[in-house]
């Protein structure tokens, strides 16, 4: 009977109280959509509901982390789960993304003439497997989160049935998808196959007695015995081969540009920030924790992808005429910036927690320029969303100077231009992977963002030129700014984040104090 108190002591679901409200938030917002009309008024409630659900979720949470300071670290589930500080970060991090999801999202689906219902359920749903995916500490739990962030991608990114370029967008995600996890899952699979080896424990090793085999300690234990088995190497290779999917690195980067292109505007952000963002929360966990011992053995490897992913990232952007794949692609080269920082919390093995805050800062920056840049995207009245090119910004500065202001921190942002969040966040970058002395890296990192600022800049010079004039011939190309109706939260949101950036340039709060 203690045994079993103990056990349930442990299993405390106040720990998970974000995940569980927000799933819960989920089943109301599908039951609304079930019982309501199907007509205007009825998206309308769905719509408004979410919005106003994870505001207040979000809002709470933030309450409970700065005044209540509940940050300690701490497990739960029988160590299945892992909470504290960067916990609360993570999910502070993923609340404000799925907000800004379902605000761009209402009027993506009105335009679109689709229902609201399935829609917001699916992206909270995701959310919540993603703060849970970033907490884990356990195989078991980090496989079924994965999939469940998954299974709520598939639908998400076709889901706008009018576009023959969504769907074809869900399949290529869900093939691709589906690879990802095979290998993901075989590595895992070869690992522990080793670990059920007696050989594979040497005599004067404690062993795996007593220890939960699934968690990440008998891993880094096992990893630890056995660093230069065949098996093992290939098993942790297949795992961070499965990750780098996730995050678009080169070269499994080959389904970003087109699931980006045919997906709905807020799933193309959402999977710009979060799904990327959950990918190096994980890799952090994973390189920091359990595959500490193959450092050596990974370094290289992982050097190698990030060289290649900047530079590949970059180049491919300069090419593309497609907006929502030259920020695809862009999106490519940041996950090498980001693989870069992990690198140098491998590297800096006494003071790695410097490099870990670089990628907190970095993924923070980047949610606030994307979602600006989405989200002055999003305000168009374009029939097709995949259709967006820099001439349908032409002149914009002058026409509308909010709009255009707000989208010009965004890009500049994003391409590293000094005062702003995105140049910070590359500069602590540079400075910690030149005290890891990566200077092939560097290297490559300086040509990355020369080369960036020379793609953002011709969108740039769209936006505050005016047109040339044309000839009476010429096909002049679709009005996307018309009208402005209709954008509800959007405008707030794009004006503070676009603040947010600009500030962060600044002044970086706790982030700035471990420099």
């Amino acid at each position: 009977m203690e045994e079993l108190i103990g056990f349930s002591q442990e299993n405390l679901w106040t720990e998970i109280w974000p995940e569980l409200t927000l799933a819960m938030g989920a089943i109301l917002i599908l039951l609304f959509d079930l019982f309501l009309s199907k007509e205007k008024k009825g998206n309308n409630i769905c719509g408004a509901f979410a919005v106003f659900f994870q505001l207040c979720l979000l809002v709470y949470h933030l309450f409970d982390y700065l005044l209540i300071n509940h940050t300690f670290d701490r497990a739960s589930f029988s160590g299945m789960l892992r909470h504290g500080f960067q916990g609360d970060l993570i999910r502070t991090f993923f609340l404000l993304s799925s907000l800004c999801v379902s605000i761009l999202g209402n009027r993506f689906l009105q335009m679109q003439k689709l229902r609201f219902g399935e829609f917001h359920h699916l992206t909270m749903l995701a959310t919540a497997g993603l703060m849970l995916l970033c907490q884990s500490s356990n195989f078991i739990v980090l496989f079924v989160a994965l999939e469940t962030v998954a299974l709520a991608f598939y639908p998400l990114v076709a889901y706008n049935r009018n576009s023959t370029k969504s769907l074809e967008a869900g399949i290529k995600y869900l093939v691709f998808g589906a690879l990802s996890s095979a290998l993901l899952l075989l590595g895992i699979v070869l690992i522990y196959g080793v670990g059920a080896n007696p050989s594979a424990w040497s005599a004067v090793s404690p062993g795996p007695h007593g220890m939960d085999f699934l968690s990440f300690d008998y891993v880094a234990l096992l990893l630890e015995e056995n660093q230069g088995h065949l098996l093992v190497r290939a098993g942790v290779v297949l795992v961070l081969s499965g990750i780098a999917f996730k995050v678009g690195a080169a070269p499994f980067q080959i389904w970003v540009a087109d699931v980006y292109h045919g997906s709905p505007m807020p799933i193309t952000a959402f999977l710009a920030v979060s799904s990327k963002a959950a990918g190096f929360f994980l890799l952090l966990n994973l390189v920091n924790g359990p595959f500490e011992g193959m450092s050596e053995f990974l370094l290289p490897l992982i050097g190698f992808v990030a060289t290649f992913t900047i530079l590949f990232g970059n180049l491919a952007a300069c090419a593309q005429a497609k907006l929502k794949r030259m920020l695809g692609l862009s999106g490519v080269a940041h996950a090498g910036y980001l693989l870069v920082a992990v690198m140098a919390s491998m590297h800096l093995a006494g003071d790695s927690d410097r490099a870990v805050w670089v990628v907190y800062f970095y993924l923070y920056a980047y949610l606030f320029a994307s979602y600006v840049v989405f989200g002055v995207m999003s305000l168009t009245n374009l029939s097709d969303d995949s259709a967006h090119e820099t001439e349908h910004y032409v002149g914009l500065l002058k026409e509308h100077p909010w709009v255009a202001i707000s989208l010009l921190v965004g890009i500049a942002s994003l391409a590293g231009i000094p005062p702003f969040g995105g140049f910070i966040a590359k500069l602590m970058l540079f400075n910690v992977a030149f005290e890891a002395k990566l200077y092939v890296s560097l290297v490559a990192m300086v040509i990355g963002v020369v080369i960036s600022i020379y793609y953002y800049f011709g969108w740039i010079r769209e936006i505050c030129f005016e047109p040339k004039p044309r000839f009476d011939d010429d096909a002049q190309p679709e009005n996307s700014w018309s009208k402005l109706g209709n954008i509800g939260f959007i405008k707030w949101t794009v004006l503070v984040f676009a603040l947010v950036s600009f500030v962060l340039g600044l002044w970086q709060g706790p982030f700035g104090d471990a420099f």
